[in-house]
């Protein structure tokens, strides 16, 4: 038999044992990866997720908290960095019949409950940043806001008591978040109404609406119309179903 001829049969039979191997580690992976996922699909609910996945989201929380520091700023840019159109990122708790006219913020775990106008809101400090807002779809864009800053709204109406979190919600409760009391104090959380030098449109969250960098978009809810101090971490609307309490980056 030639020299040839023997090259290519072991090359062959190489091949042949080579796509053997290939096909049981293929098998094994896939049958490994099922059992997997048939096991992850059994374990108990924790939190409206399955455990395992719950401790995950747990242990990522404990890790952003861990390095938070108020003086830890999101980076800030330029005017002609501004991200025009500025882009819609859902529309939970923004009933298209509500009349701006009507809107009144109430802040509860006060001394004693209050009911601000935006006039009201508008009298404190003016702020404006231009930071990037980061959906956890993950796109994102630089947008300028303008308002003033929860810290600032915090001082002038305190708390009765020290707290640990703030709530916040939509007016019919279509939408509602929760935020740790760090986060709420970061001095670029702002309780903004205006965007890209405008008034906040309805879809944009008129005619208040929360931007806080720290934080993916899921936490900058649109319409507030209540706020609240409390001692008990807060329900939260994506959190309920199975994304991080949290949510910071």
């Amino acid at each position: 038999m030639s020299e040839d001829r023997k090259v290519i049969i072991a090359d062959d039979a190489t091949l042949k044992r080579m796509s053997r191997r290939g096909f049981i580690t293929a098998a094994v992976a896939t049958g490994g990866g099922y059992g997997a996922w048939k096991w992850l699909r059994t374990r108990e609910h924790l939190d409206y997720l399955n455990w395992p996945l719950r401790r995950v989201l747990e242990l990522n929380e404990s890790v952003a908290e861990a390095y938070f520091r108020k003086a830890r700023l999101s980076p800030t840019f330029p005017p002609s960095r501004i991200t025009r159109p500025a882009r819609l990122n859902g529309n939970i708790g923004l009933d298209p019949r509500f009349d701006p006219s009507t809107w009144l913020l109430r802040i509860e775990g006060t001394p004693r409950p209050l009911t601000l106008t935006l006039d009201d809101i508008k009298a404190l400090p003016r702020r404006e940043q231009i930071t990037e807002f980061r959906c956890i779809e993950g796109w994102s864009m630089i947008v300028k806001w303008t308002g003033t800053r929860l810290a600032d709204l915090m001082a002038k109406y305190p708390p009765a008591e020290r707290m640990c979190y703030v709530a916040m919600e939509t007016p019919d409760r279509g939408y509602y978040v929760g935020l740790d009391m760090q986060s709420a104090m970061h001095p670029q959380t702002l309780l903004a109404y205006e965007l890209n030098d405008e008034p906040l449109s309805p879809m944009h969250g008129a005619p208040l609406r929360l931007a806080i960098p720290v934080k993916y978009g899921i936490k900058n809810i649109k319409r507030i119309a209540l706020i609240r101090y409390t001692n008990v971490r807060p329900a939260d609307f994506w959190a309920e179903r199975g994304y991080d309490w949290y949510a910071g980056h």
